[in-house]
């Protein structure tokens, strides 16, 4: 596994520096890196470091929401509540549309097939488009209309729906059967996570702010661990409850790390996120290799023209979702592009459910895999790039 962890670092760290000299988003590189590494190419990865992969990028993305949460300017995200909601599903559920009436048609599927495949489709990629915001929230682009705030709350909120959405279409083409019990799970999941989250955030700032020796206080360093600890448990109580409560552990995560923010003073919360910011550079590294190392690429090739046209309709159908969900606010056209742009990358949930109706047995499991795929492969770099190139010219700069 050490040497496996070496080439994930240090390959990982090569090919994205040459992406950043291509004038290409880091992230090109590090996917790349891990499709080469992974087991469909060379497999040269430790299949022990395959086997917890999942759990590693779970891992990774903690750190980032964490990052977020401790940037996020609670004030515009206040000013943004209406619009970030409607981007929590509405581009997902135009595009999971697009895929329920087209995709029959293109690759001779039923409906119920086609419903499944856009929810295997229709999750933005948090693991992609979090950093950036996170990034142009630091260096002031956007701030003053909750830009980045806006597109990270609606993308986090996002994943949840449209995961919600492909359990029950699988429940159904298994013959369970539509239970409006499962559709209701989303609000409680919504409340309980950010419940949970507040009530976390506000005993470990009384507990970091608690001087139990007149000169003695918890250092950053330990702060970071307990945070750490606390956010690992949550996104693992997830998973547990999955079959009795619903309860969304990202959600709790970036919920603890604002309460967090907005309690503490300025100078603690910015050592904690540049303590963060450290932990990320690794992390990004492990993320988005292994996100890479995920990706069948053979099944890309099986999908043909047909994935290729059929993702480019979806993501019209996506982006005229964004569109109606940002109707009413004072954002201008250029600002509703890059909204457009963000909301295009597809990766994290994509790599981890993409394989499922296959190994389920289902019928159009091979192609959804090989949609996913091409997705993966087309829009992270696409989106990635999107917003690398436009940010500085559609965002004002505070």
């Amino acid at each position: 596994m050490l040497v496996s962890l070496a080439l994930v670092f240090l390959m990982g760290l090569l090919m994205s520096s040459i992406s950043q000299y291509l004038k290409l988003p880091r992230i090109v590189g590090m996917l790349i890196t891990g499709i080469v590494l992974g087991p469909y190419m060379l497999n040269v990865l430790d299949e022990s470091i395959l086997l917890i992969s999942s759990d590693l990028r779970k891992m990774a993305l903690v750190i980032i929401l964490i990052k977020a949460g401790l940037s996020l300017d609670i004030g515009a995200l206040k000013k943004v509540g209406r619009p970030a909601f409607a981007m929590s599903f509405i581009p997902a559920t135009f595009e999971i549309i697009a895929y329920t009436l087209i995709a029959p048609s293109v690759f001779k599927i039923s409906a119920l097939e086609g419903a499944i495949m856009g929810t295997v489709l229709g999750a933005v990629s948090p693991a992609v488009v979090v950093p950036k915001m996170v990034e142009l929230m630091e260096d002031g682009y956007g701030n003053k209309k909750g830009i980045p705030q806006l597109i990270l709350a609606g993308a986090s909120l996002d994943d949840i729906y449209v995961i919600l959405l492909f359990t029950t279409f699988l429940r159904v083409s298994s013959g369970e059967g539509f239970s409006i019990l499962n559709m209701s799970s989303l609000p409680l999941s919504i409340i309980l996570g950010v419940g949970l989250g507040i009530l976390a955030g506000c005993i470990l700032y009384y507990i970091f702010e608690w001087r139990y020796f007149k000169h003695s206080y918890i250092r950053n360093s330990t702060k970071v661990i307990i945070i750490l600890g606390v956010s690992f448990l949550f996104v693992a109580m997830e998973d547990l409850l999955k079959d009795g409560v619903p309860f969304s552990g990202y959600l709790a995560v970036i919920s603890m790390a604002c309460t967090i923010q907005f309690k503490s003073s300025e100078i603690v919360k910015n050592r904690l996120g540049e303590k963060f910011g450290k932990l990320w550079i690794a992390a990004e590294l492990i993320l988005f290799v292994l996100v890479g190392a995920a990706v069948d690429i053979r099944y890309a090739v099986e999908g043909g023209i047909y994935s290729v046209f059929m993702i480019f309709i979806a993501l019209f159908f996506r982006s005229l979702g964004v569109s109606l969900a940002l109707v009413g606010t004072k954002l201008n056209a250029k600002e509703r592009i890059f909204c457009v742009i963000a909301y295009l990358p597809k990766a994290t949930v994509q790599a981890a459910i993409g394989s499922i109706p296959l190994s389920m047995g289902l019928a159009c499991g091979k192609l959804v895999l090989s949609v996913a795929v091409t997705a993966i492969l087309i829009t992270a770099p696409l989106g990635a790039l999107g917003m690398e190139s436009s940010y500085k010219k559609l965002l004002e700069k505070d």
